[in-house]
């Protein structure tokens, strides 16, 4: 059985310690000794990599990605399009053909330039629709497989151009659960659908029937998206799907008054659905203090990178977890530790996992950088200079090899 031994390191910025890796997962954890046979014998094919006493922190989980978007590796594609939701979505569908969107080629340069940056675990929302039928989750599953690295994929079956106003959509949906997607999506039941009642009893049927979890886009703001949070945990409360249902974005709960924001953060919290979030400068804040006093479960992502919707991102979830913790005013020492578990260790349910740690039995998913604990980490976003992804190292700049090139 090939094994790691991952010697001299921090996790979290705690005592170093030797980790043990194999089969893709940790398999031991213990002080970090010179003396320990352990941290110097093993069998013959055990490699021996010395951490330099480094910060030791869990891969990154991201919890909300589009990997089927970006025409990251083409020259520089000008933003077009209306800048409103509906907007956007005709600029991609009259764009994407002719850049060649999905790919195997686009969705693979972006994972490698996510996995350089740590992240090795992902949920990704593929857009299923009349255009591309589901084509588009067979080129992502295509593209993990392409780059050889063991990342962990969760896959949503999206409806970005609408569920129910366009028929034909819902039986892709469900003909992606059928097959094998961990997630239907939907998308603003309300302005894009106009049948809020309709399109999430459909999803929720699709959901129920395929045992698989519902992820939902939902933009719209104040009372009319407090109402559809309402649905929403109507029927996760009526489907007895609690920890199987998230929103996402989901910034009405951040644009309603205190005492309607308090309402709806119980409600969430009681059924049990969680929200993820990708640290929007221009849009409401959400209330992440308050959701973290109430047990909400909230995931961090990246959205689409460097798509026919933005010309941003970098893929640095680090990166952006500092930039969710200053939207949230976060600048006490356990706040921004908390930014870092959010984009790693809590986001475990967000990929399928049961825990997602510097832990035994865990993946065996780590991320070294010089830094002197996890709030200079975070802060500073200094670079990977290792990166395991299921116990076999495909990032390291200690050495100069780097398998994402």
């Amino acid at each position: 059985m090939p094994e790691t031994v991952l010697r001299n390191v921090r996790p979290w910025g705690g005592p170093a310690v030797d980790l043990r890796m194999a089969e893709g997962v940790i398999t031991a954890v213990f002080a970090h000794d010179d003396d320990d046979p352990r941290s110097q014998t093993g069998a013959p094919y055990t490699e021996f990599v010395d951490g330099r006493g480094l910060l030791a922190l869990p891969g990154f989980v991201n919890a909300h990605a589009h990997l089927d978007k970006s025409w990251l590796g083409l020259p520089w594609v000008s933003y077009g399009g209306e800048a409103t939701t509906e907007g956007r979505i005709r600029h991609e569908r009259a764009h994407r053909d002719e850049l060649g969107i999905p790919s195997v080629e686009r969705t693979s340069t972006l994972l490698k330039r996510m996995v350089a940056c740590g992240t090795t675990a992902f949920r990704s929302h593929v857009d299923v629709d009349l255009g591309v039928g589901v084509e588009g989750i067979r080129h992502v599953r295509e593209a993990v497989a392409a780059i050889g690295v063991p990342v962990g994929l969760e896959i949503v079956a999206f409806p970005q151009d609408g569920v129910l106003r366009h028929p034909g959509v819902l039986e892709l949906l469900d003909r992606a659960a059928a097959e094998g997607a961990d997630q239907v999506g939907g998308l603003d039941p309300a302005s894009i659908d106009r049948d809020p009642v309709g399109q999430l009893d459909a999803l929720f049927d699709i959901a129920e029937r395929r045992g698989v979890g519902l992820d939902i886009h939902l933009h719209e703001l104040g009372e009319l998206g407090a109402f559809e949070y309402e649905l929403i945990v109507e029927r996760t409360r009526a489907h007895a799907m609690a920890g199987r249902v998230n929103v996402a974005h989901g910034f009405a709960i951040g644009d309603v008054p205190d005492a309607r924001q308090r309402a709806l953060v119980e409600a969430v919290a009681d059924a049990g659905v969680t929200i993820t979030t990708v640290a929007p400068v221009n849009a409401p804040r959400l209330p992440l203090t308050a959701l973290r006093d109430a047990g909400v479960r909230v995931g961090l992502g990246t959205d689409g990178i460097r798509d026919l919707w933005g010309p941003y991102g970098t893929g640095d979830l680090l990166a952006l977890a500092a930039r969710m913790a200053q939207l949230a005013e976060w600048r006490q020492d356990e706040d921004l530790e908390a930014a870092v578990r959010i984009a790693s260790s809590e986001a475990a349910g967000f990929v399928g996992r049961a825990k997602h740690d510097l832990v035994v039995g865990a993946a065996a998913d780590v991320v070294l950088v010089d830094a002197e604990n996890v709030q200079e980490a975070l802060v500073e976003a200094p670079e990977r200079r290792l990166v395991i992804c299921g116990g076999e190292i495909v990032v390291d700049r200690l050495s100069g090899a780097d398998s994402t090139e």
